[in-house]
């Protein structure tokens, strides 16, 4: 038998995708503390609903938010920095940026280290080289320090430690030698120019590795008892890289849900193609979050650029960005009376007022099921029933507050409010960067994400929408379908007109050299590419290198970049400032039938579109290619619930997607 299995943990729900045998079997169960718990029982109910055992499982792919929320709630390992002599702030100092020009009380996030935990060695590395190496007594003296300190992590990070590492390396071999901590040295996290992003990156390696560290061990223990192999996990970057990777640089995993999902909505492009679509707007809408990214040429667009809560993480990652409006974002009304929508959650425990666990708050999904979009006889993730009164109730002093009539009232404010949100969102990755969205489609995924698409779709006359037949757990789908992916960066500052194609190749073979795959392999890709800017710019593009790599290539492809990005390209010197490798070990999917149709009325009820009441059909969703439907309708599924408002009609496709479109404006 060839079972594989895909687990993602969101904020309110854990999804799974198990694929036995060309059989697919999905479930979702909610979120638990610690996420191991839940990874494991959602794997058993799976396996139940198969009818194979858990040691039957040849595959194991894992995403997971321990990373995320360790940033987002402020509870990472207390972590100590160590730095060159004279740069004890560089993590306070950060760039002169504003987070908000105009607002003379902005602040910038606390650092992830402490003051009284951030230590100097007199060392010195140059851009030419090591000038002064560290002291060893000055290192015993420092190691001393940290055992008097409630320390569970270090980073180490010396000025220009990109060019040579040596002094980063003697430290932190010391250090791990000597203490029984994490250590996390710039050099091997991020090999880059630019000290703030470095050691920014490496903080918050530092401040995260241990919670993963132990929550993979956790997970790891789990998995061997039901007889699973060891969990693979997804990496920021869209890609899969084992366990003992992850574990000791966890900064891998600050995206590691939403990149899944990105690259299980990538598998859709065909779609896109017969539609003639430049791409797609991927939308995930989960319990906590909405995610939202591109996917253009069936390429998932990725970054080097990010930060997450005010933190710089320049490793390489899916492109995305998320609000936080899911459907268990809470509603709520400010100082000034107006009604506001998340970015708080009620989560899984107690959830949503209707999910009847004690939730007293309203949410998104409270909203949903009074407006008709939700069935009260639902069963989320085929066995949790909703409370439509504790939803009413929760509404109904949402009104009260915000001088409403209505619970109704205050559902179709709050629906509103969260689709302003998100149209927000996908405004910034489309019309921000110069794509119209009406030459994209939209792929809709995630508990909730179905549910809202449509109105999204109409509101940014986006007139087609795509939702995948596992649409409700497609993060978990695409962990099943990521390539193995590792990647490797140095600065190599240089003008482009002083060196040839062959140094340029000496590098990337270095690089190579250094990830944990076998180039002459048959199955293996890699990427070359080069930040380039030119001469006095402050920031760069990255262009591909080719290969063999062609200087005179590389400035063409940089000029064209250049002019697509700002418009113009000019006659100026360009420089070359970091050289970057990708390599990936090709995975995909087992082939599965698609489940059988179980298409089939349910009932009506009364839903609310656009502030009028229809008579909503309630479907079992069709999987049969070729069957249509016209809204105003309701389609559900285990896994989420889809809406076709009126004037929409929905399509199945061959490959079992629903095809929504708008037919009349």
């Amino acid at each position: 038998m060839t079972a594989a299995v895909g687990v993602d943990v969101g904020g309110t729900f854990t999804d799974v995708v198990l694929v036995a045998d060309g059989t697919l079997t999905t479930t979702k169960v909610p979120s638990t503390a610690d996420q191991s718990e839940g990874v494991v029982r959602g794997i058993e109910q799976a396996c139940e609903q198969a009818g194979i055992d858990p040691s039957e499982i040849t595959e194991f792919s894992h995403a997971m938010t321990v990373s995320t929320n360790a940033l987002l709630e402020g509870n990472g390992a207390e972590t100590a920095l160590v730095t060159t002599e004279g740069f004890r702030d560089v993590l306070e100092i950060g760039r002169q940026t504003r987070p908000d020009l105009y607002d003379l009380d902005a602040e910038k996030p606390t650092p992830l280290v402490q003051r009284r935990n951030r230590f100097e060695l007199p060392e010195r590395t140059t851009t030419e080289g090591v000038r002064t190496t560290p002291d060893p007594e000055a290192i015993d003296e420092l190691i001393d320090r940290l055992r008097d300190r409630d320390i569970e992590s270090v980073v180490v990070s010396f000025l220009h430690a990109y060019v040579d590492p040596s002094n980063e390396q003697a430290v932190a071999e010391r250090l791990r030698a000597a203490l029984d901590v994490s250590v996390s040295a710039s050099h091997e996290v991020l090999n880059e120019f630019r000290e703030y992003e470095r050691t920014s990156t490496a903080a918050v390696d530092a401040y995260v590795t241990p919670a993963i560290d132990s929550y993979i061990g956790r997970l790891a223990e789990r998995a061997a008892d039901l007889g699973l192999p060891q969990p693979r996990i997804m990496q920021s970057n869209g890609g899969i890289a084992e366990a003992s990777e992850i574990r000791s640089h966890a900064v891998q995993t600050v995206l590691s849900g939403p990149a899944a999902g990105v690259v299980g909505a990538s598998s859709t492009a065909s779609t896109g193609a017969e539609h003639g679509f430049e791409g797609f707007v991927t939308f995930d809408m989960g319990g906590t979050s909405s995610d939202v990214s591109l996917v253009r040429d069936g390429s998932v667009e990725r970054t080097t650029d990010n930060e997450i809560d005010g933190y710089p993480i320049r490793v390489p990652m899916v492109d995305v960005t998320t609000v936080g409006a899911g459907g268990g974002s809470i509603a709520w009304v400010d100082a000034g009376g107006a009604l506001r929508v998340g970015p708080r959650s009620a989560g899984s425990e107690p959830g949503p007022a209707c999910y009847g666990r004690g939730g007293t708050e309203p949410t998104v999904t409270d909203a949903n099921l009074v407006l008709g979009y939700i069935s009260e006889e639902t069963q989320l993730g085929g066995e949790l029933g909703l409370d439509v009164d504790a939803a009413v109730a929760a509404l109904e002093r949402l009104a009260d507050d915000a001088g409403l009539g209505s619970a109704r009232e205050a559902a179709e404010g709050v629906f509103r409010i969260a689709n302003a949100n998100m149209t927000r969102a996908i405004r910034s990755v489309t019309v921000e960067r110069g794509h119209d969205p009406r030459e994209f489609g939209l792929v809709a995924f995630g508990g909730a994400g179905p549910m809202h698409a449509a109105a999204l779709a109409g509101d940014l006359d986006i007139g087609t929408v795509v939702v995948p037949h596992v649409g409700g757990v497609l993060s978990a789908y695409g962990l099943l379908d990521a390539d193995e992916t590792y990647d490797a960066v140095r600065t190599y500052q240089t003008p482009l007109s002083e060196t040839t194609g062959d140094e340029l190749e000496a590098v990337y073979d270095g690089l190579v050299g250094e990830l944990p795959v076998d180039e002459a392999a048959a199955d293996v890709s890699v990427r070359r590419s080069a930040d380039l800017r030119y001469r006095g710019q402050s920031f760069e593009l990255e262009v591909d290198a080719g290969s063999p790599v062609d200087t005179d290539a590389l400035r063409t492809a940089f000029e064209t970049s250049h002019e697509r990005v700002y418009g113009y390209a000019a006659e100026e010197p360009v420089e070359v400032v970091n050289l970057r490798v990708a390599a990936a070990v090709p995975r995909s999917v087992p082939e599965t039938a698609l489940p059988e149709d179980t298409f089939e009325k349910l009932g009506e009820h009364t839903a609310v579109f656009g502030g009028e009441e229809y008579t909503t059909p309630v479907y079992r969703r069709p999987t049969t290619p070729g069957t249509t439907l016209a809204g105003p309708a309701v389609l559900e599924q285990d896994e989420s619930t889809t809406v076709v408002p009126p004037a929409w009609e929905a399509t199945v496709r061959e490959n079992g997607s629903l095809v929504l479109t708008e037919v009349q404006r």
